[in-house]
């Protein structure tokens, strides 16, 4: 087992809530990835979101910090390899860009946070549930 450090990010905008279906899956997410090395969370956070969505973000508030085997941060992949996933997950704004897919992004799309698709990576419904909760400090989960 691999412990890998994550960042999400959670977007909205008038629009709703922006969702990525996901190359590796095909489930519905929300855009981030791992922290490569010597690269800070923002930074990660910020490369992520622009990689993925094609969208600028500056973070403006943490949401929470997410690693309980039991909120699903342990992954099984199809090649065998398991991670154990100690993610950040940061509400963003959008501060330039264009929305367009990256290579893991089979489709962009923005979503009413209240009907969410049932085809949605299970630890990130989580999270966009946090956000939406409006708590002052961050949730550690």
């Amino acid at each position: 087992m691999i412990i890998r450090p994550g960042v999400s990010a959670i977007i909205r905008t008038p629009e709703g809530l922006l969702l990525q279906r996901r190359s590796d899956n095909g489930l519905w997410g929300l855009p981030g990835g791992s922290v490569e090395p010597a690269e800070s969370v923002s930074e990660a956070l910020v490369r992520e979101v622009r990689e993925e969505t094609g969208l600028e973000v500056l973070p403006d508030r943490l949401i929470g910090v997410y690693s309980m085997p039991e909120n699903h941060q342990i992954v099984v992949y199809p090649d065998g390899n398991v991670i154990h996933y100690v993610s950040s997950s940061f509400e963003c704004r959008v501060v330039g860009g264009t929305l367009t897919c990256g290579t893991e992004s089979l489709e962009l799309q923005w979503f009413d946070p209240e009907r969410l698709p049932a085809e949605l990576v299970p630890m990130h419904r989580i999270r966009i549930y946090d956000a939406m909760a409006g708590q002052v400090g961050a949730f550690v989960r």
